[in-house]
C-alpha cells in the first residue's frame, strides 16, 4: 500500500457505488464497440491498469467481448498529491510492444483520473503510432480541468474540485479498497 500525503479525506464513492459506476461504463464501452471485432484495452500505469482489468472483464462478463488485447502503458507526470514530477511526461515503452500492429483495432484507453490531459495525450500520440482504427479514452473520474485538446468519450463522474484538492482514486492492488476520496490539505 502506498504512503498517502496529509490532510482531510471525504469519501465521495463507496466500492458499492464504484462498481455500478464501473459496470455503467462498460455499458457506454460496448456500446462504442458494437460490430468491433477486434478490441486493445489499454491501462495507464499506475492506476488505469486495474481499472482497465476491472472493465475488461466486465466487458468479458456481461457484454461478450471475449477476444480483447489488454495492455498497459507507464507514463509518468504527477505524484499522487498532484506535484509535478516530471514536466515532460515521460511514455516507458515497453520492449514487447515495440513492433505492436494495432491496425484494425478499436483502442480503449483507460486511466483513474483525467487533470490536464498529459498523460492520456502522450497514450493517444503513443498508440495513434500503431495505426489503430479508432481510439477511444475512459476514465473514472473527470477533474474538469483539463488543458490540453483531449476529450475523454466515457467518464465515470466528473467532479469540479478547487485546483488545490485532490481526487484520491483509491484502486486495489495500490489501496486497500476501492473508493474515491476528496483530500483537502491541512
Amino acid at each position: 500500500m502506498s504512503e498517502k500525503p496529509a490532510g482531510r479525506r471525504t469519501c465521495l464513492y463507496t466500492p458499492e457505488q464504484l462498481d455500478a459506476i464501473v459496470a455503467d461504463m462498460a455499458r457506454q464501452a460496448a456500446g462504442l464497440l458494437t460490430g468491433r471485432t477486434r478490441v486493445a484495452v489499454v491501462g495507464i500505469l499506475r492506476r488505469g491498469a486495474p481499472l482497465a482489468d476491472r472493465l475488461h472483464a466486465r466487458l468479458r462478463e456481461t457484454w461478450g467481448l471475449a477476444d480483447c488485447v489488454r495492455l498497459d502503458l507507464k507514463i509518468e507526470r504527477y505524484a499522487d498529491d498532484l506535484t509535478l514530477l516530471h514536466p515532460d511526461t515521460p511514455l516507458t515503452e515497453n520492449p514487447t510492444h515495440a513492433a505492436l500492429d494495432l491496425a484494425g483495432y478499436t483502442v480503449l484507453v483507460v486511466d483513474d483520473v483525467m487533470y490536464r490531459g498529459h498523460s492520456m495525450l502522450r497514450a493517444v500520440e503513443y498508440l495513434a503510432g500503431k495505426q489503430p482504427e479508432e481510439i477511444r479514452t475512459v476514465v473514472l473520474v473527470d477533474r474538469g480541468a483539463a488543458k490540453l485538446p483531449v476529450r475523454t468519450d466515457i467518464v465515470g463522474v466528473r467532479l469540479d474540485v478547487a485546483p488545490s484538492d485532490v481526487i484520491e482514486c483509491n484502486v486495489p492492488p495500490y489501496e486497500a479498497r476501492f473508493r474515491i476520496d476528496l483530500l483537502q490539505s491541512a
